[in-house]
């Protein structure tokens, strides 16, 4: 049952704008693997058929991927958590060293450097994969070597990106609080308090 932020014990996190944003471009990545997969591991492509349809959805879905970020420009709160995703502070390398040592005590504003470094990788890798995929999409934008090497690019960036999307989904799957965030917009105190020990979720409603 949806718990607002106004309920005792817990925080805004997320405003419905930045859940919808994510929803959206969740579901747009979800296409694109599938679609992928659909054409590229032969069992599937029997199973499915229709392999120009796959071809049309896997090529638009790709073209809409930043659709859900450009529109939510509009928000200030998806603007100020792009800004914050965006910048490293100095407890963003205290994380990064405590994973490494295996230490519990991770410092992290709203968001941590893991997820940092997850948002700028995939960024970038859904820009690579659009410039990849419309020189593959429309053949006489650039001679065949190029073609040639965009193929090759697009495909092993693909999979690098699905075996990326698997390990986040791997660790949302162990954070029941952080996907109920998500879900609803609201997290109890103490994990906030736990995972983002230096986010001041009173400064972010103000």
């Amino acid at each position: 049952m949806p718990r607002p932020a106004d309920t005792p014990g817990r925080v805004a996190r997320f405003t419905p704008a930045e859940r919808w944003i994510h929803r959206g471009t969740a579901a747009l990545m979800t296409v694109c693997l599938v679609t992928a997969a659909c054409l590229y591991y032969p069992p599937l492509s029997e199973l499915v058929g229709r392999r120009r349809l796959v071809v049309t959805v896997h090529e638009w879905c790709g073209l809409a991927l930043p659709v859900p970020v450009l529109l939510g420009l509009g928000s200030r709160a998806f603007r100020a958590d792009l800004s914050r995703l965006n910048r490293f502070a100095p407890y963003d390398r205290e994380w990064l060293r405590a994973v490494l040592r295996r230490s519990y005590r991770r410092p992290a504003g709203k968001f941590n450097a893991g997820q940092k470094l997850y948002a700028s990788w995939t960024a970038g890798a859904v820009l690579v994969m659009m410039g990849t995929g419309l020189l593959m999409w429309f053949t006489h934008l650039a001679p065949l070597a190029w073609r040639t090497g965009a193929t090759f690019v697009h495909d092993w960036l693909t999979l690098a990106l699905a075996v990326v999307l698997f390990g986040h989904i791997r660790m949302a799957l162990k954070d029941p609080e952080a996907r109920l965030g998500l879900r609803t917009g609201s997290v109890d105190e103490g994990w906030a308090a736990r995972e983002h020990p230096d986010w001041d979720p009173q400064r972010d409603a103000r």
